[in-house]
């Protein structure tokens, strides 16, 4: 086995709360076990234009509890070209990098992927998304931080809806998984939730609407994940409001105020737990894997099968819905 000297950090794709915590933890676990850290500025960007900068100890310094990055991210589509890859090859050769922690989603790992089989650098990818839509693991890097920042805002909703005996229909992140709709919704007792893994009929929500004004429940709520087939919150209030007219209605979208924030104690936890297991991965000659927590055990799944896969919701999850909110 190569001996391991020297590895690089990034973070790629969307920022995601406890990124900070995961780079810091892969920093100091790597100079613990005496291997030279480098940190890359603006994730596949920054391997590509060299920007690549030697961590110590104190250059994670007093981040655990931030949000965002302090390495940053970007796109970058010359990295999904050979040329492009090569080019990022070539300059961690400068620095003599043997191993590389990629923190990011599932398009940061598909980069990884190809990466290390086209070139002698072993990758390890930790999952940093906050909508958990990443196979092989209970949660990732994120979600937690994400979806308590959504739960928070919908309870703030539900008083001035009550006060005002409105509709508020509450458009929050998700546009290919609907995690954060699913637990935010039944933890603030959202009457109905939309996601994109399961078809919604509006006029049903309609139909269940005029039931609940009968029977003089004024205050609903109705969350949906932005990747909804019906066209995310703004469409959805659009039908209702056609329909019946005489209820309040009004639409509430989250955005990107679910991306920031000081990441939760799971999510910092959670961090610094995959980027112990990242260096320990590379030390042992694991390579090629996503780092995951499954029942509370590290858990390595190979990064195709990590990419090609998703979270499926249990069916038992809308079941609960449905009856919770009766």
């Amino acid at each position: 086995m190569k001996k391991l000297n020297n590895i690089a950090v990034l973070t790629s794709g969307g920022d995601a709360p406890g990124m900070n915590a995961a780079v810091r933890a892969v920093v100091r676990t790597g100079i613990y076990h005496q291997l030279n850290v480098f940190g890359v500025m603006y994730g596949y960007r920054g391997m590509l234009k060299n920007e690549i900068f030697p961590m110590e100890s104190k250059s994670v310094a007093n981040i655990i509890q931030r949000g965002g990055t302090i390495l940053k991210t970007a796109r970058c589509k010359e990295f999904y070209e050979y040329e492009g890859r090569k080019k990022a090859y070539e300059n961690l050769k400068k620095h003599n990098i043997d191993g590389l922690v990629v923190i990011g989603g599932d398009g940061s790992f598909n980069g990884a992927q190809m990466f290390s089989q086209e070139f002698d650098i072993p990758c390890i990818g930790l999952p940093g998304t906050i909508d958990k839509d990443i196979a092989g693991t209970d949660s990732t890097i994120g979600f937690d931080t994400a979806v308590n920042t959504a739960v928070e805002a919908i309870d703030k909703i539900r008083d001035t809806a009550d006060a005002h005996d409105r509709l508020f229909v509450i458009e929050v992140m998700g546009r290919d998984a609907g995690y954060i709709a699913l637990h935010s919704g039944i933890s603030t007792g959202a009457e109905h939730i939309l996601l994109p893994e399961r078809k919604t009929e509006v006029n049903e929500i309609i139909e269940e609407l005029q039931a609940n004004e009968r029977r003089k429940k004024l205050v609903n709520l109705i969350v949906v994940a932005e990747g909804d087939e019906t066209g995310g919150a703004n469409e959805v209030a659009r039908r209702i409001k056609e329909q019946c007219p005489q209820l309040d209605t009004r639409v509430c979208i989250l955005g990107h105020i679910q991306r920031g924030g000081s990441p939760t104690c799971m999510d910092r936890i959670l961090a610094s737990r995959m980027g112990y297991a990242a260096v320990d991965a590379l030390l042992e000659g694991i390579h090629n894997v996503m780092i995951g927590v499954v029942n509370d055990k590290i858990h390595y799944t190979p990064l195709d099968k990590a990419v090609k896969a998703k979270q499926e919701i249990d069916p038992e999850w809308f079941k609960i819905v449905k009856i919770l909110a009766s």
